[in-house]
């Protein structure tokens, strides 16, 4: 096994660092989520923590890891009575993003289960993580019932099994580590409340602290264990004071006023439930004790708002996590505070691992450029045009208030990834039939299994009330739910779109369609087309977020090439058809149906477009046509493409009811 890095030779990271200490000492706190660019040491910090952990003891033999003075009644290895106990390091568990279901809360034996009558059960990840860190890098990358999962087993304490009326349960308290890169797309905000605390982590941009950080890695890459030996005293200090202050924390006395500000704090900051006032008093318990105090100060209760708040306070996908320090400071002072209150800026603990004692992530305030710049869009001084925007063009528009949108789906059934829009066979959904399983089976249909072993029960000598069981005999149940699909916008950014109360219209139905992808658990991408060219303003990805902002900083002008932006859309499908096959796409076509520049720019763009057709792939055409007098242009692009044109006013929830039925009717006769 090779040498972790070590956690205290992790450069700066303080409140990466705290968080972690603080789910050390207390594990009831809820665990941590990392949130940040990568390359900013969030993997690294993680899986460094588990060295500093205590040892654990352990039942011997025992496959869940039972505390030999408190094992678990209903431990599937028990019952435990004494006997002899072993002491291991503290495990830390890694979550792939594309582990099974039952890889990660175990497998039954079906075959025996029905047979023989007994559990037969192979532990997962979950008994593994018990006592211990339950890691997940990527975690807004697993399918949302893996996180259910295991969100459920990190609030309960336990894992539940059940399958066709056997049933198994574990004990299952670890320490919940995830980490995610927000471009790659966001966490739904019910499993954001889940995480106790979060933290933002980005890279420092102070040349000496970057110098440190490429030292430091360099040294560890050359000799591992000479680099680990050398910080092995501070790692003794900070395991040592780990466990004083496991031992000190059920002396911690949270008193009355802590907890009016607490809940004065949750209050004011609008946060829904009840979760996190339980996580800020946890965690401003754990502060105390990490400083080696038995009392709650108000700056426990300020470091565990910064901490425990932030993330609770979206209220929509594309709001940033944040919290303002102004609002929190004067709260905590209304409701508790006083003058001889340390201020603000005070760290519970400044020459712990969990802050001070390294160089600040900021820069100096003279890093910002000095001088007057105009904003983005605005005009210089000199009445010029802003840097990069060419003759013509427009700045960039306010998209409009977003709505709820009617929800378009691909016809047919698909096999892509779970999501929530078209009709999918998925691993979970309501039963539809059974098949022979092809590989391990996961989902047992029982009636199918019984009915293919009764006929051969005289055959193979059964004389007994139990049924004769072979693997021949089992069935996989086959099941129908909804996969998320590739949604990719083709918006027309051309002059004939660029009357900007039209243009803030067209980015809030845009907007609003990314915010039902958001929900729908989709891809998105998004090409537009302007001037004479088109361009991926962003790849397919499943950050939502990103195509808002790329939509928000769009600007406008110039001619129409249709066929430019089809063209390049129908690329892009095709490069992402050989990235993954089994996710379908939807072409959303935002346009007024113009076509202008280039010779013939009409019969190439109907060209372009029935290559779509050809495919058969599912488009819409959001006509964004305005005034008195209609050209209709936007409803021949759709019949040309084989899909169909809705207008925006048609786009929204309440009109129009049929809208998804003719959409899936017209992409049918087009196949």
């Amino acid at each position: 096994m090779s040498t972790p890095f070590p956690f205290t030779a992790v450069v700066g990271q303080d409140d990466l660092r705290l968080a972690l200490l603080l789910n050390a000492v207390s594990p009831t706190v809820g665990g941590v989520l990392v949130r940040g660019e990568k390359g900013t040491a969030k993997s690294t910090a993680v899986r460094a923590l588990s060295v500093l952990m205590p040892e654990v003891d352990v039942v011997a033999g025992c496959r869940f890891s039972c505390d030999p003075d408190a094992p678990d009644p209903a431990c599937p290895d028990g019952p435990h009575d004494g006997g002899p106990y072993v002491s291991r390091p503290a495990r830390t568990v890694e979550l792939p993003v594309g582990a099974s279901e039952d890889r990660l809360v175990g497998a039954l034996d079906i075959e025996r289960a029905l047979a023989e009558g007994v559990k037969a059960f192979e532990p997962g990840l979950l008994a593994d993580a018990h006592r211990g860190i339950l890691y997940v890098d990527e975690v807004n990358l697993l399918h949302d019932h893996l996180v259910d999962l295991l969100l459920d087993a990190a609030a309960m304490g336990a894992s539940y099994v059940e399958r066709e009326g056997v049933s198994v349960r574990h004990a299952a308290r670890f320490l919940l580590v995830g980490t995610m890169n927000p471009e790659e797309g966001e966490l739904r905000p019910q499993l954001l409340d889940r995480f106790g605390l979060t933290v933002e982590v980005a890279a420092s941009r102070e040349p000496d602290q970057r110098v440190e950080v490429v030292r430091r890695r360099l040294a560890y890459d050359d000799d591992p264990d000479g680099f680990a030996a050398r910080w092995a005293d501070e790692e003794s200090a900070v395991r040592a004071r780990i466990a004083a202050a496991r031992g000190l924390l059920p002396s911690v006395r949270l008193g009355d006023a802590a907890l009016r500000q607490i809940a004065a704090t949750c209050a004011a900051f609008e946060v829904d439930g009840m979760r996190a006032d339980i996580v800020m008093a946890r965690t401003a318990t754990a502060l105390a004790a990490w400083a080696g105090r038995t009392e709650v100060l108000p700056e426990d209760v300020r470091q565990a708002a910064l901490l425990a708040l932030p993330h609770r306070r979206r209220r929509n996908p594309f709001d940033a996590p944040g919290l303002d320090e102004d609002k929190l400071d004067e709260t905590l002072k209304e409701f508790g505070g006083s003058d001889d209150d340390p201020g603000p800026d005070t760290d519970p603990d400044p020459d712990g691992p969990g802050g001070g004692g390294q160089p600040p992530q900021d820069g100096p305030e003279g890093d910002a450029p000095s001088g007057d710049v105009p904003a983005q869009g605005e005009p210089s001084q000199d009445g010029k045009a802003p840097a990069g925007q060419g003759a013509g063009e427009q700045s960039p528009v306010r998209a409009a208030e977003p709505f709820r949108t009617k929800m378009l789906s691909v016809p047919g059934l698909g096999e892509g990834a779970a999501g929530r829009r078209s009709r999918a066979r998925t691993e979970h959904g309501r039963t539809t039939g059974s098949r022979r399983p092809r590989g391990t089976l996961t989902k047992l249909h029982l009636a199918a299994t019984v009915r293919a072993a009764a006929p051969h029960q005289r055959a193979r000598g059964r004389s007994g009330p139990g049924l004769v069981v072979r693997r021949d005999d089992l069935r996989q149940a086959t099941r129908e739910g909804r996969e998320g699909n590739l949604v990719l916008f083709v918006v027309d950014a051309s002059g004939s779109m660029a009357a900007r109360q039209r243009m803030g219209a067209v980015k809030g139905a845009v907007l609003s369609l990314l915010l039902d992808a958001y929900q729908r658990r989709d891809k998105v991408g998004l090409v537009t087309f302007r001037g004479s060219a088109a361009e991926v303003a962003l790849p397919p990805t499943s950050s939502v977020d990103a195509a808002a902002a790329r939509l928000e900083s769009l600007p406008t002008g110039g001619r129409t090439p249709l066929a430019a932006g089809l063209l390049r859309a129908h690329e892009v499908l095709r490069v992402e058809r050989l990235r993954d096959a089994a996710r379908r796409p939807l072409v959303v076509v935002v346009t007024d149906g113009r076509a202008t520049g280039g010779p013939e720019p009409v019969a190439l763009a109907g060209r372009a477009a029935r290559l779509f057709a050809a495919d058969q792939l599912a488009s819409v055409v959001v006509d964004c046509e305005a005034g008195p007098v209609r050209l209709g242009l936007a409803g021949r692009l759709a019949d040309e493409l084989g899909g169909t044109a809705v207008t925006l006013d048609e786009l929204r929830a309440d009109s129009i009811a049929g809208l998804v039925r003719e959409v899936q009717g017209t992409s049918r006769r087009a196949a």
